[in-house]
């Protein structure tokens, strides 16, 4: 696939544009866009930043990741995607060609997967998820919408991240256990029973800490914000295959290796 947008130009946009460009080449990404006005018409690792998000609507046929992630407020790629409000068969699903994913897997609309991960048996990812390098999803782990799994984390067999969850960095989650909506486990820590929804936990067991932060919060307010126990039946997924471009459930083929 040729011509991607990816709205956002900070880490995790950055890091999307080269998997994408390891997949499909130099021209797999048309351009970043980024609603920070001072970054319009510069280059960002050789990409061009294009203009805001906006533009988006300007190029109708341009299939789009979005691409934006704050551990202090991991709801703000929701929150971009509501505004935006394009149909889901504008977003590509952008998988790095050093990924491993099973045939029984699959990946919905916008979900990026970087370098190294891995999903080993009918592991079912959610629209918008982002799961970063080295992660390893074992069988039957089920991710929702919006979640963020970041770099270096374990889920044992059986595990369900709930919408908008965001699981930190080198966290070790058992096999069976639950992230609930719009919670955040943080780095290092290791996950031995269920984990509410709304709620931050650390450590080693893992304990609570606090509420989540208000901004996402708010999220658990909103129509659908805990999402379905089971994604198996989420339309838009489609069935991720190594080593090809494949069209997903709506024909729209993502960027993958």
């Amino acid at each position: 696939m040729k011509g991607l947008l990816i709205v956002g130009a900070g880490g995790f946009a950055r890091e999307t544009a080269q998997a994408a460009r390891a997949a499909d080449g130099p021209d797999a990404v048309l351009g970043h866009l980024d609603d920070d006005a001072a970054r319009h018409g510069t280059e960002v690792d050789g990409v061009p930043v294009l203009g805001g998000s906006e533009l988006v609507h300007a190029h109708p046929d341009a299939p789009v990741v979005v691409c934006v992630g704050n551990p202090r407020d991991w709801a703000g790629r929701a929150r971009l995607v509501r505004r935006l409000g394009l149909p889901e068969q504008r977003y590509a699903t952008v998988i790095h060609p050093t990924a491993a994913v099973a045939d029984s897997a699959s990946v919905g609309p916008g979900s990026v997967l970087l370098a190294h991960c891995a999903l080993t048996a009918a592991v079912r990812l959610g629209a918008h998820v982002a799961v970063m390098p080295q992660v390893v999803l074992t069988h039957d782990d089920i991710v929702g919408d919006f979640a963020t799994i970041a770099s270096g984390v374990r889920l044992g067999g059986g595990v369900e991240v709930g919408v908008g969850a965001y699981v930190g960095a080198g966290a070790l989650v058992r096999e069976g256990v639950s992230v609930g909506a719009w919670s955040q486990l943080g780095l290092g820590a290791l996950l031995l029973d269920d984990l509410p929804a709304g709620e931050v936990w650390i450590g080693s067991p893992a304990r609570r800490l606090r509420a989540v932060p208000e901004p996402v919060l708010n999220e658990l307010h909103l129509p659908g914000a805990r999402g379905s126990s089971d994604l198996r039946l989420r339309r838009g997924a489609r069935q991720a295959t190594q080593g090809g471009s494949t069209p997903n459930a709506q024909g729209h083929p993502p960027i993958s290796g």
